[in-house]
């Protein structure tokens, strides 16, 4: 019977996946890095809200990839702390671009278009590209690989639903539109610190009790 050369390839199958998985999240968290930058200071060119809320995704899928690349490695009381750090990281730059709403609402200004709608464009390509990447990945690693991949896939949407925002501002030069789209992304950023911060807790508390220790 020919059975001795079947079993090693099933047994090794597991580290491939893990390894497939770790490299595909470190490239996602390098390209939302790298354009998270890129975008937060074309946004602050720009003079637009929207453009600023949605860098702080870049920084959010960052977190969760990079969460994600550690949590295959890292025992869980140091996956706990990145996670909390990571939910922090992002509630900076929200921060930033909600205090902008505030200053704004009572005389909202329309931003530039033509760098909003080029942004955009970029942002698609990379959102497009990390869902792309991580589609072929996103049942090995459990809830966060899948939602890093869901995460990816919807920015898209968000990124186009900027640059209708943009058409309609060029066709009423309102600083409205862009006002009210950035609280909108701005919520969707604290939701998802949120998020990150829980799942650190309940890596936190599941510590704890393989510790044997008393949960608070």
């Amino acid at each position: 019977m020919d059975t001795g050369p079947n079993p090693p390839p099933v047994t090794g199958a597991a580290q491939p996946d893990a390894g497939r998985l770790r490299r595909v999240v470190l490239v996602v968290a390098c390209l939302n890095l790298g354009y998270f930058f890129v975008e937060f200071l074309v946004a602050l060119s720009a003079g637009s809200v929207a453009l600023l809320a949605d860098s702080v995704d870049f920084l959010e899928d960052t977190a969760v990839n990079l969460l994600i690349f550690v949590a295959l490695g890292w025992p869980l009381v140091r996956r706990a702390v990145m996670g909390k750090v990571m939910a922090l990281v992002i509630l900076g730059p929200a921060a930033l671009a909600g205090w902008e709403a505030i200053q704004r609402f009572s005389a909202p200004s329309a931003p530039r278009i033509i760098p909003l709608v080029l942004a955009s464009l970029g942002a698609i390509v990379v959102n497009g590209t990390s869902a792309w990447l991580l589609s072929s990945v996103r049942h090995h690693g459990g809830s966060l690989s899948r939602a890093a991949f869901l995460s990816a896939r919807n920015d898209v949407l968000v990124n186009v639903a900027i640059i209708a925002m943009g058409g309609v501002t060029a066709l009423t030069a309102s600083g409205w539109p862009d006002l009210i789209l950035g609280c909108f992304i701005i919520l969707l950023a604290v939701r998802a610190a949120n998020e990150v911060w829980t799942v650190s807790e309940e890596e936190r508390l599941a510590a704890k009790a393989l510790a044997g220790e008393d949960l608070d």
